[in-house]
Order: C-alpha cells, then sequence, then structure tokens
C-alpha cells in the first residue's frame, strides 16, 4: 500500500483518522481485522493493506484473538500528515 497520501484511498484515510482519533480496535492476527467505535470495519482488506504497510499497529502485546486498541505508527502519522483532521 503507498505511504504517499495523495495515493491513500478515501477509505484509508477516513480509517487512519479513526485510529488517529482514538476510536478504533484491531484483533491481534497474521491479518489484524478493525473495528470502529465498536462495529467491524466493511473493508477488512483495506485494514489489513494498513497494518502490512506499517501505518498502524495495536496498541501493547495483546494474544492472539484478542482485541486492542490501535494506534498510527509513525509512518501513519506521516501518511496522515497531509489531510486536515475532521471538524
Amino acid at each position: 500500500m503507498p505511504t504517499h497520501p495523495n495515493a491513500l484511498s478515501r477509505r484509508a484515510i477516513a480509517m487512519l483518522k479513526a485510529i488517529a482519533a482514538g476510536r478504533a480496535e484491531l484483533r491481534c492476527s497474521c491479518e489484524p481485522d478493525l473495528r470502529v467505535d465498536g462495529l467491524p470495519c466493511c473493508d477488512q482488506t483495506t485494514a489489513h493493506d494498513l497494518a502490512r504497510a506499517g501505518l498502524v499497529r495495536a496498541v501493547g502485546t495483546p494474544s492472539p484473538g484478542q482485541w486492542a486498541p490501535a494506534e498510527l505508527t509513525e509512518a501513519g502519522h506521516v501518511a496522515l500528515g497531509g489531510f486536515p483532521a475532521a471538524a
């Protein structure tokens, strides 16, 4: 997945913004699933791509299958840097 802000889809940007706002969780696995506001994300493929690209990660060291708060990595902050926060 490209990390340049102009190369991210609108859905990926929305996911990154939700994670930055502290509204998201990841399930620890080889392909981490994403929940936003307690609801499963509608595009798990993009969630997996964000994790594989190193833009997001789970906070702490959850056990496999456990949910944990999601956070942006440094690369995720850089990728989101070109987009203002939602008002």
